[in-house]
């Protein structure tokens, strides 16, 4: 086996970050997965739905590979990333970098993998790859999907060739991390005041607090939007808690990312935004059961209660974010 020496396995709930954690920790680097979704700005809100789509989706994140790039401003990393439409040069890119004793990300569609059991097209997966042999691909993935895991290079060449939404042409890509690193005081501060703005202030009203608020409305029109609530809204719920998240919709990181900032920065606004994200992730938790309790009962007032919880969602997120734009370093 042709594989990368001293990588540490180390799996985590979010594919970003996970591979992210595996990249950094190479060069020595050793942050904790709040602290690299928080750098990276990850923290975001979409509520999506479109006539090609079978059920809406809530989102709480940023679009794939953004959080990446804001980590590596953050932190002043040098992130090189390759893109191609060849499967041979694609292939070539992965051969060089670990050749040379470098663990890679790649993005690709979970859905060939082999090692995933649920078979959902995603084309904004992320991994870390550090070796190979002949048939198969060493990778490291989510804790939930096995941490260090094996897939063949046949699976992993169809879900990096894979094209639909928010895929990327075998988009793979290394960091580089100078000797002189920035540090965490200097790095936190405008991460979190320029995650809240992009919060306060977003382009359409799917995104953001407006987001949030414009979900209390349409959720109560979900039992006669599924083509089968029973099946349609567990599964919204679901999504929300366990895929990759962290739990309540990536709030639960984000309440740690700032419980863990304020160890070493002293400020009432920061302290406000911890305070309001832990009580936000709680109840993002509190909806995603409602939502679920809906779809299996047919009770649509459980419907109502989610309605209502998210309209407070939207109040306390636009407050916690408010507080947090006034840090100053």
């Amino acid at each position: 086996m042709t594989a990368v020496d001293g990588i540490d396995v180390r799996a985590t709930h979010h594919c970003e970050t996970t591979t992210l954690g595996v990249l950094l920790r190479h060069q020595r680097i050793d942050l904790s997965e709040p602290m690299l979704f928080g750098l990276g700005r990850g923290l975001s809100f979409i509520y999506w739905d479109s006539r090609r789509m079978d059920f809406p989706f809530l989102g709480g994140r940023v679009k794939p590979f953004e959080l990446t790039r804001n980590l590596a401003d953050a932190l002043g990393l040098e992130l090189a990333v390759r893109e191609t439409a060849s499967p041979r040069k694609a292939w070539a890119d992965v051969v060089e970098a670990i050749g040379a004793g470098r663990p890679l990300g790649l993005q690709l569609d979970s859905y060939h993998l082999d090692y995933f059991t649920a078979k959902v097209h995603f084309g904004g997966h992320v991994v870390a790859m550090y070796g190979y042999d002949d048939r198969v691909a060493h990778l490291v993935d989510t804790e939930q999907q096995g941490g260090a895991v094996s897939t063949s290079l046949t699976s992993l060449a169809e879900a990096r060739a894979a094209r639909g939404p928010m895929t990327a042409k075998h988009r793979s890509f290394t960091l580089t991390a100078p000797h002189g690193l920035s540090s965490l005081h200097e790095a936190v501060v405008p991460a979190i005041t320029g995650c809240a703005e992009a919060f306060l202030n977003p382009p359409i009203a799917n995104l953001g607090h407006r987001g949030i608020e414009k979900s209390g409305k349409l959720v109560l029109t979900w039992l006669q939007r599924a083509d089968d609530p029973r099946r349609d809204l567990p599964q919204a719920a679901l999504l929300m808690e366990k895929a990759g998240t962290g739990g309540a919709l990536f709030r639960n990181l984000y309440r740690d990312f700032l419980a863990e900032c304020a160890e070493f920065v002293d400020s009432d606004h920061l302290r406000t935004g911890h305070r309001l994200y832990a009580e936000a992730a709680a109840l993002w938790t509190e909806v995603a059961a409602l939502i679920s309790e809906a779809g299996e009962s047919g009770d649509e007032q459980f419907l109502v209660q989610a309605g209502t919880a998210l309209l407070e969602l939207s109040r306390i997120e636009r407050e916690a974010m408010e507080a947090l734009s006034r840090l100053e370093g």
